[in-house]
């Protein structure tokens, strides 16, 4: 299966076909739920979700915008079954009709917060384009445009109520604009927004939400036309990017707080605990390189304090004195003992123990590349935690470029998948090798009894190989849900 239609693309219809079909030829929902009788898609809570099974196949998505392949992005099938005679490959690749979507962030049309409904079924995966605006599985970007005034999608959720949530940027033009577009689950017509009109927040990104506590927290990032050919410092102290979490009541769909963040910049990845009883969670600030953990006080308002810092280092070589870690990606273990981010410019990975949520401990620390190696561009100055800068990354003979940037935990909480791209116009500004040679994907052993990372060295996918030449692949996804798809109720 070439995954080609007439004329050398899919049709719509084609590219949500092919997704049902894969989904039931790769893994079905029946072997991947507990069964309860008659349940929906998922798991009941998630520590029954961490019994689950081992993973078997990976979905993530591949860019080639801004590299000198001029195709469109794809989704990208992996193996990763250690017992398949196709471990560690792309199985299969499923290209978009258009150029230049720039594919980010995926999600189901149901997950676990519908387990209760029987007539809810996962088959449908959800690729928002992170600049062309448009909605596989699929909708047209005219569409949002005219009936949202929205654009530049991020993140994509599934609700309770059986529809599908996306996160927005800004408006058609590029201005920035929080809000959220809401699709029907089972027709994906595009039903509006999900807020009260005219009541977008300033800035968008990531969004989780928490029903017991009838609370939604977005993010905010910055205006498309700020972030979309790369970063300018200037942009900073000009204010152009973020530096607040908006809270919003969950039932009456509108911002009843927002949390200015103290020595917080640009809020991306945000994740509540995965206990739906919990009022409480964690958000990675990427420039100020800091998790702020965020609370409900007895008073029913919300609070934020910062509880962990990663102090930048002073270099030379570099487009600034001073580089921040750049926290981009952050997960929590569906037990929600651990937590784990991304420094994507330092270029290490680190678990924390989250026992004490307030007091987080660091348990496990790994390089994974980065822009400090040894032999690169950049001289470390003076550092706060190393004594001396890390040895580049080699695996299976392929010298890692970038650092590590999207990740995601075996349900078990053992494995953890990364890729290293974080978005093709910084890939591009940051790392330029990165665009020449394509990411990868790495796995990393996880100690789960008294914490600690180590590389598996058997494990690499290289998208410096495929077909078409070097791809950016960007966030991982497993069939039957994982620790950031699924939102329990």
């Amino acid at each position: 299966m070439n995954g080609l239609g007439k004329n050398g693309i899919w049709t719509h219809l084609s590219i949500l076909v092919l997704l049902e079909q894969l989904w039931k030829k790769d893994m079905s929902e029946e072997s991947l739920a507990m069964k309860c009788g008659k349940c929906g898609p998922g798991y009941p809570t998630p520590l029954e979700a961490m019994k689950g099974p081992r993973e078997e196949i990976v979905y993530l998505p591949c860019i080639y915008r801004n590299t000198s392949t001029e195709a469109p992005d794809y989704l990208a099938t992996v193996d990763v079954n250690p017992k398949s005679s196709q471990y560690c490959q792309v199985i299969h690749r499923l290209p978009m009709p258009y150029l230049k979507d720039e594919l980010h962030h995926s999600g189901w049309n149901t997950c676990s917060s519908c387990f209760g409904d029987s007539t809810k079924s996962r088959t449908k995966l959800v690729l928002p384009s992170l600049i062309s605006s448009r909605i596989y599985v699929v909708i047209e970007p005219k569409e949002v445009h005219t009936k949202c005034n929205l654009g530049y999608l991020h993140t994509s959720h599934c609700l309770a109520s059986g529809e599908v949530m996306i996160s927005a940027l800004g408006d058609p033009k590029g201005n920035s604009k929080g809000g959220f577009v809401l699709l029907d689950g089972e027709t994906f017509e595009v039903k509006g927004t999900w807020e009260q009109p005219g009541g977008a927040a300033p800035m968008g990104y990531d969004f989780w939400y928490q029903p017991r506590h009838n609370v939604m927290i977005s993010t905010e990032w910055a205006a498309p036309n700020v972030i979309k050919d790369g970063f300018n410092p200037a942009d900073v102290e000009a204010g152009l990017y973020g530096s607040h979490l908006h809270v919003w009541d969950w039932q009456r769909h509108e911002i009843i707080q927002t949390l200015p963040l103290k020595d917080g910049l640009i809020p991306l990845e945000i994740r509540f605990l995965h206990n739906p009883a919990a009022a409480q969670g964690f958000v990675g600030c990427a420039l100020s390189s800091n998790i702020q953990r965020f609370y409900k006080n007895e008073g029913g308002t919300w609070s934020v304090e910062k509880v962990i810092q990663i102090p930048p280092k002073k270099v030379k070589g570099w487009i600034l004195p001073e580089m921040p870690g750049l926290i981009t990606d952050i997960l929590l273990s569906l037990d929600d003992r651990f937590l784990y981010f991304s420094n994507w410019l330092h270029g290490d990975l680190r678990q924390y123990d989250i026992s004490n949520p307030q007091k987080p401990c660091l348990t496990g620390q790994i390089f994974l590349g980065g822009s400090i190696v040894k032999g690169g561009p950049v001289q470390v100055l003076e550092d706060q935690e190393l004594k001396c800068q890390p040895e580049p990354l080699v695996v299976k003979g392929k010298r890692v470029a970038g650092g590590p940037q999207m990740i995601q935990l075996s349900l078990d909480g053992k494995r953890l998948y990364v890729t290293t791209s974080l978005y093709s116009a910084w890939d591009k500004q940051f790392y330029p090798d990165l665009i020449r040679e394509g990411s990868v994907m790495l796995q990393i052993d996880v100690d789960t009894v008294k914490g600690g990372l180590k590389l598996n060295p058997n494990f690499l996918v290289d998208f410096g190989k495929e077909p078409l030449g070097p791809a950016l692949a960007h966030e991982l996804r497993y069939p039957g849900g994982d620790c950031s798809s699924d939102i329990w109720i």
